[in-house]
């Protein structure tokens, strides 16, 4: 699975200009199931963007991580995240998984977010969204497992 999280002060995600999902501080997780991910993947998937240590301690220094903060996160569901682009100029995405399986995965890492006792808004899968986000730092930080 691929993902890129982003540590915000706040996001939101709209479908057809209605809010359908919103945090406060915490992570906004674009994420992309890639051809051959497993219901393993989204774990361990889950569990380093929880343990990721992205967010100031008391001196500052990112040393904390979402479980440590009890931030929230927002998970949407980005297949472009699969982009090859390394034959032209238009991307390519048969590194994706299938919508079928994408979506299951998807629903999957959600799950497995939660259960991590993480406070969870989601997007729509395969909606076309909205997503609005004030990134913190800016930390933007890319995974691919």
């Amino acid at each position: 699975m691929r993902a890129l999280v982003q540590r915000v002060s706040s996001a939101s995600v709209s479908v057809d200009g209605t809010v359908i999902g919103q945090i406060g501080p915490g992570l906004l997780i674009l994420v992309c199931a890639m051809a051959g991910d497993t219901a393993e993947t989204s774990a361990a998937l889950a569990a380093k963007i929880a343990k990721l240590r992205i967010f100031k301690d008391d001196t500052g220094k990112m040393n904390r991580s979402l479980l440590d903060t009890g931030g929230a996160a927002l998970i949407v569901s980005q297949f472009t995240l699969a982009a090859d682009t390394s034959r032209g100029n238009r991307p390519g995405f048969s590194a994706a998984a299938s919508p079928d399986q994408g979506r299951a995965l998807y629903e999957q890492f959600i799950a497995d977010i939660t259960a991590l006792g993480i406070a969870t808004a989601t997007g729509s899968f395969g909606a076309d969204m909205a997503v609005s986000l004030v990134n913190d730092g800016p930390v933007t930080i890319w995974l691919d497992l």
